[in-house]
């Protein structure tokens, strides 16, 4: 088992905030690692007190060795002997989630929902045959239960199909954990902690890609848009903003440019609301190297999507999803398509309304097209 413990992390977060606004990353994953250092060993008192033989390791214990990037930090070995050990010798083993320790010896965390990533990562590197995580809902839905009446369980949903979910809002499953899933074939089972017979949502490999289907709808609110006026067309412009921004790891998602063959192009780009200001300051500082005459931003925004196979080969789905926004007078902003998923950006108070009405179109009525 790989707790979580999200209100514990809120409380120490909270506390933070006392003392400053600004803390050092590295103290904040020591301090924030806490939450799960606690709930490990509470669950081994518990199994103990029930007559089991129970052990819990920290990250740094085991060690799950990560980058060095605090806050977000990525796996990049895990080390399997104690915890095979301990298996033989019929110990139950409980290791805390969301967190690891890099080369230096800094205690890092994987970023919210991060226990989610820790347990796959532990049945790749134990080779098991699958991962269960349990979590307060029975299993994944076509949407977010508490803003969409209606909302339907999905029995079976492919890697691609959860990864694109996941990364889009929907707050299941972390996304990382997908994707180790995928890169080691670990078949992951979403469950209810409160039903004893929940059946839950498997998230497999699915090879079908020539029937659509729409498997779910998500919502991501505190989108930022920034847009880059006037910049100068020359090669390389474009490289040299978004290397800066990587190289403050900062993740930029949509991506929209003004095409044409004139001197100067205006790009639009959407970032987390968490991450505007850093880049914002990033980007003036750089902004005459750039050849910027201006740079707008605009918050209070949000990322509504449809996912599902087959998507990018049923040109009926576009059109039928800008309709549905028109007919609710909801404006979009961006737009992104991938094989599987088409996503929009607009105002975050319409973007319940744009999910519900996505949500109908789609999975209530179960339009194919």
């Amino acid at each position: 088992m790989y707790p979580h413990n999200g209100k514990t992390t809120d409380k120490l977060i909270e506390e933070e905030a006392e003392i400053t606004n600004l803390p050092s990353k590295r103290e904040h994953d020591v301090l924030v690692s806490i939450g799960e250092q606690i709930t490990i060993a509470k669950l081994c008192m518990c199994l103990q007190k029930m007559g089991y033989d129970a052990i819990s390791y920290t990250g740094w214990q085991i060690p799950i060795l990560t980058n060095h990037i605090h806050g977000n930090a990525r796996i990049k070995e895990i080390a399997t002997d104690r915890i095979k050990q301990d298996l033989k010798e019929r110990k139950i083993v409980v290791v805390a989630g969301f967190q690891g320790i890099d080369d230096d010896l800094n205690i890092t965390t994987l970023g919210r929902g991060g226990s989610d990533t820790t347990a796959v990562a532990l049945a790749a590197a134990l080779k098991a045959k699958k991962c269960d995580i349990y979590t307060d809902v029975d299993g994944i839905f076509s949407a977010d239960p508490r803003v969409v009446k209606n909302v339907s369980k999905i029995e079976t949903i492919s890697y691609d199909e959860m990864l694109e979910l996941a990364s889009l809002g929907a707050k299941v499953l972390h996304n990382r954990c997908v994707e180790i899933g995928k890169k080691y074939n670990i078949p992951i089972y979403v469950k209810s902690t409160f039903e004893e017979e929940s059946r839950g949502t498997l998230v497999t490999s699915n090879e079908s890609m020539e029937n659509l289907c729409i498997s779910g709808v998500a919502k991501e609110d505190h989108i930022a848009r920034v847009t880059l006026v006037g910049k100068t067309n020359k090669i390389g412009r474009i490289y040299k903003v978004f290397c800066l921004l990587a190289n403050h790891n900062i993740n930029v998602d949509i991506i929209v440019q003004a095409f044409g063959e004139h001197i100067v192009k205006d790009i639009s780009f959407t970032v987390k609301e968490r991450d505007l200001e850093e880049t914002l300051s990033i980007l003036h500082e750089q902004a005459s190297e750039f050849d910027i005459e201006e740079i707008k931003s605009s918050k209070g925004m949000s990322k509504v999507s449809i996912v599902g196979i087959g998507i990018a080969n049923n040109p009926g789905v576009a059109a039928t999803l800008f309709e549905v926004l028109y007919e609710n007078n909801i404006n979009m902003h961006m737009i992104s398509t991938s094989e599987i998923k088409i996503s929009v950006l607009v105002n975050s108070n319409v973007a319940e309304t744009a999910l519900n009405a996505i949500h109908n179109k789609f999975i209530k009525e179960t339009i194919l097209i």
